[in-house]
């Protein structure tokens, strides 16, 4: 009998633990380790920082979920990891064993880098389910005496699809209320080009997101580092190609929602050769740490370094399918070494996203997501935003029913070339 503990029930945590109960022996126990009662829809968080949604309305409560699946649910919190002794300490002192281990914790938002960043400073977010509630409650306030907008991602940040999403989802809104001409709106971030999204474009990203920005009279600024924020004043620093500084800026806003940069979370920090600097989990190409070998690690938390560098730093983003592909890399190696073999699943991080523009969008394809690639594609229309709403049902129902990728999504996938795992050699 193994014990495979998974610490994170996000993006990547919920779906890990289905498949490795699919694939675990009967007498194995799966445990997940959250300190949240519910699952929640990440990408959906936009919507709901204009009251598009509800909190409520994208979450899903887990203890009905894993009792169905007869996994063990702790809802605690990990304050320290200790890989030499293979356990996790919770909140409450107590010490969890494992045989194997599958870090899913996501990210720590590092709002203190920069003084003024984060909904405890003077900018919104929507990196979180509960940051985009408070986010949605500011916005009621705001539409009714608005003012400038300044939407973007600060230095360091990986994550830039949510900030183009709700840059245009709340221009989409705005306009629905007739109340658009009232508001100038700049993008603020550290792409060194609209579109870069931490991956170098994929496609046209640049043209098409360039286009979008100008037909829907929103200025922005590339290149930007943020040095602070104040009450109603951001100030940035533009440099060049070469990263000297190009010029300064003080934006004056009256809402604004600024991604930040991620970094591991607190009880990762430190522990050596398990994680890098940051905090992010040290993985091979099979999501096992090359030094404690019955650990894996997949989503954000794991550390992939910059693809480029670029005059004010980025990082790269780890997105929904590429997620959900390490997921399955994972759950199979476990498998290989509880039959005794060594791992062989890699996979394939293809990128599959949905931009939603509130009205239309954009959706791109990376295969895979990280260049050089073999296939990249993007193309944009009101189709998008109707199959956003519509993957947002269905994967949340996918939650609900504990799968993680059924027949019925794995083959006509498949038969467009879109696999997780990588064909053996």
């Amino acid at each position: 009998m193994a014990k495979i503990v998974i610490v994170g029930a996000g993006i990547g945590g919920i779906p890990m633990s289905f498949e490795m109960k699919e694939l675990a022996r009967k007498e194995d126990e799966v445990v997940v380790i959250a300190d949240t009662p519910t699952f929640h829809f990440v990408p959906s968080n936009p919507w709901v920082g204009v009251n598009w949604r509800k909190p409520e309305d994208i979450k899903v409560e887990l203890v009905p979920v894993f009792k169905k699946k007869q996994i063990t649910f702790i809802q605690q919190k990990v304050t320290r990891f200790h890989p030499e002794t293979n356990q996790v300490e919770l909140a409450d002192g107590a010490l969890v064993a494992y045989d194997y281990l599958v870090i899913a914790t996501g990210p720590k938002l590092a709002f203190e880098e920069i003084p003024g960043l984060g909904p405890e400073g003077y900018t919104q977010s929507v990196c979180h389910v509960d940051h985009a509630g408070k986010a949605g409650e500011f916005w009621d306030g705001f539409v009714e005496e608005p003012g400038p907008i300044i939407i973007g991602a600060v230095q360091g940040a990986s994550c830039f699809g949510p900030a183009y999403e709700y840059m245009f989802i709340v221009e989409t809104d705005l306009r629905k209320r007739q109340i658009r001409d009232k508001v100038k709106m700049t993008y603020v971030t550290a792409e060194p080009y609209i579109g870069h999204l931490g991956l170098g474009g994929v496609g046209d990203t640049r043209g098409m997101l360039e286009s979008e920005l100008r037909n829907k009279h929103i200025n922005w600024i590339c290149n930007a580092k943020v040095d602070k924020i104040e009450a109603g004043m951001m100030y940035v620093t533009e440099v060049d190609e070469s990263g000297q500084v190009k010029k300064q800026h003080e934006l004056p806003f009256k809402h604004s929602m600024m991604l930040p940069a991620f970094k591991g979370v607190d009880a990762l920090m430190g522990i050596d050769k398990l994680v890098n600097p940051r905090g992010f989990v040290l993985v091979d190409e099979h999501q096992r740490n090359p030094t404690y070998k019955n650990i894996y690690s997949v989503g954000v938390c794991i550390a992939i370094p910059p693809q480029e560098q670029t005059p004010v730093p980025t990082g790269v983003p780890k997105t929904g399918y590429m997620i959900e592909s390490m997921v399955t890399a994972t759950a199979h190696n476990i498998r290989d070494e509880l039959d005794g073999k060594a791992p062989s699943h890699k996979g394939t991080w293809n990128a599959l996203c949905l931009a939603d523009f509130g009205d239309s969008g954009i959706a791109f394809l990376a295969m895979p997501q990280i260049p050089p690639r073999n296939v990249q594609w993007a193309a944009r229309g009101r189709w998008v935003h109707w199959l956003k709403i519509a993957y947002e049902k269905y994967f949340m129902r996918k939650v609900r029913k504990g799968l993680s990728e059924p027949f019925y999504e794995r083959l006509p996938l498949k038969a467009m070339g879109i696999m997780r795992l990588k064909k053996p050699k």
